[in-house]
C-alpha cells in the first residue's frame, strides 16, 4: 500500500484522540506460546505475531521486532541467542584499520536480514488499517556493536579514521536494508540509535548525527518514513542536533524526562515515549502502569504532536495484562 506518512503525521497531529505508538512485538510470544529463539528466526512466526498484536490493540502503527543484533550478525558478528531473551552481540569483529577496510558490505538477506523482510512482507498483506514499521538499527550503533561497544568510544579518540570508514560502510547497508523493506511492503522504519545517546554532543556530531541525516535524506520519502529512536541519557544535550536529523518522527527513552525535549521539537514531527520497559511493562502492574501512562499524558498530552509509548521495545516477557492496561488507560485519558 502506498501509505502518505507525512499525512498520517499530520492527521495525528490534528487528531484530538491519538493511538498510542508503543515499540510492541516481542510479547507476542505468550500469544504464540513460543520462544524469543523461535521467534527470531522464523518469518511466517513474526508475522503471525504483528497481527496478533494489531488485531489485540489499538495502535497507531504495527512494528515488527526490534532485534538490534541483526544487522550486527549480516556483517560477521557472533551472536548470542537465547531461549526467552533478545538476541545479543559478543566480541568484537573489528579492532584494526585494515579489518576495517577488509569489511565487506553484506548484501540485504545475509543472515537473518532475509527473514526480517520476508516477515514485512507478509504483514503488509494482513495489516492493512495501520502502517507497518520495520526495526532497523541505526549506523553508530551498528558500528559500535561491530567494534565492541565499550570500546568504540575510545577508538573515536584514538582512531577515528577507523570508525569513519566502518560507519560508512554500515551506513551504505542500512540504506540497501531500508529500501529492501520499502520493496516488501512496509511504510517506513523505526531506527534504534541508543548508543549515540551515550556519546557527548561533540562526539555525536561528528560520528553518529551525519551518518544518520545522511541514512534519512536517502531513504525518507512522502510514503517511507523514518522514525528516529534515541534512548540514551545524554539526549537533552543534543536535542537541538537530533531534530534537525529530518525524520518524520522521534521516539525517546525512560532515561530522561520528556519534557526536557517534547517543548523543542518542531510542531510537525511526531514525538513520543517514554514509560518505562523495564519498570512498568515488564516489571509495574496493571495498577502502576495506568498510573504512570496518566501522568505522562497529563503532562505532556496537551502537545499536538505528543504519541504516548514505551521508552524503548516492549520486553518479550512482559506482561498482557500491564500491556492492556497502558492502552486502557490512554484510551481512558482521551475520553475525558
Amino acid at each position: 500500500m502506498n501509505r502518505n506518512m507525512k499525512q498520517w503525521a499530520a492527521d495525528i497531529i490534528a487528531a484530538p484522540v491519538k493511538a498510542p505508538l508503543p515499540l510492541l512485538s516481542f510479547p507476542c510470544t505468550s500469544l504464540m506460546d513460543v520462544t524469543v529463539q523461535q521467534l527470531v528466526n522464523d518469518s511466517a512466526l513474526q508475522a503471525r505475531g504483528m497481527k496478533l498484536v494489531a488485531d489485540r490493540v489499538r495502535s497507531a502503527a504495527a512494528v515488527s521486532l526490534m532485534d538490534l543484533s541483526v544487522e550486527a550478525e549480516a556483517f560477521g558478528a557472533f551472536i548470542h541467542v537465547s531461549r526467552d531473551e533478545v538476541p545479543t552481540v559478543v566480541g568484537a569483529l573489528i579492532s584494526e584499520e585494515e579489518e576495517a577496510l577488509a569489511l565487506a558490505v553484506p548484501a540485504v538477506g545475509a543472515g537473518r536480514t532475509g527473514i526480517c523482510t520476508e516477515t514485512i512482507r507478509t504483514a503488509a498483506r494482513t495489516i492493512t488499517d495501520r502502517p507497518v514499521l520495520a526495526g532497523i538499527i541505526g549506523p553508530y550503533s551498528l558500528a559500535s556493536r561491530l567494534m565492541d561497544v565499550s570500546e568504540t568510544m575510545i577508538y573515536c579518540y584514538d582512531e577515528p579514521d577507523m570508525v569513519h570508514i566502518i560507519l560508512e560502510k554500515c551506513t551504505a547497508f542500512l540504506m540497501d536494508y531500508c529500501n529492501a523493506f520499502r520493496e516488501s511492503g512496509a511504510d517506513g522504519v523505526v531506527m534504534a540509535e541508543p548508543l549515540a545517546g551515550l556519546l557527548s554532543p561533540a562526539l555525536a556530531r561528528e560520528f553518529a548525527h551525519p551518518y544518520a541525516k545522511w541514512l534519512i535524506e536517502k531513504v525518507q520519502t512522502d510514503d517511507f518514513c523514518v522514525i528516529y529512536h534515541n534512548c540514551g541519557n545524554n539526549v537533552p544535550l543534543m536535542v537541538q542536533d537530533i531534530y534537525e536529523l529530518g525524520a518524520l518522527g522521534y521516539h525517546f527513552g525512560d532515561a530522561i524526562d520528556m519534557m526536557d525535549v517534547l517543548p523543542q521539537a518542531p510542531a510537525d514531527v511526531l514525538v513520543m515515549g517514554n514509560v518505562s520497559p523495564a519498570a512498568q511493562f515488564r516489571g509495574g502492574t496493571p495498577e502502576s502502569i495506568a498510573q504512570v501512562t496518566t501522568e505522562l499524558l497529563e503532562t505532556c498530552g496537551t502537545f499536538p504532536n505528543y504519541v504516548i509509548s514505551g521508552g524503548c521495545d516492549v520486553p518479550p516477557q512482559s506482561p498482557w495484562e500491564n500491556i492492556d492496561a497502558f492502552f486502557a488507560a490512554a484510551a481512558e485519558y482521551y475520553r475525558r
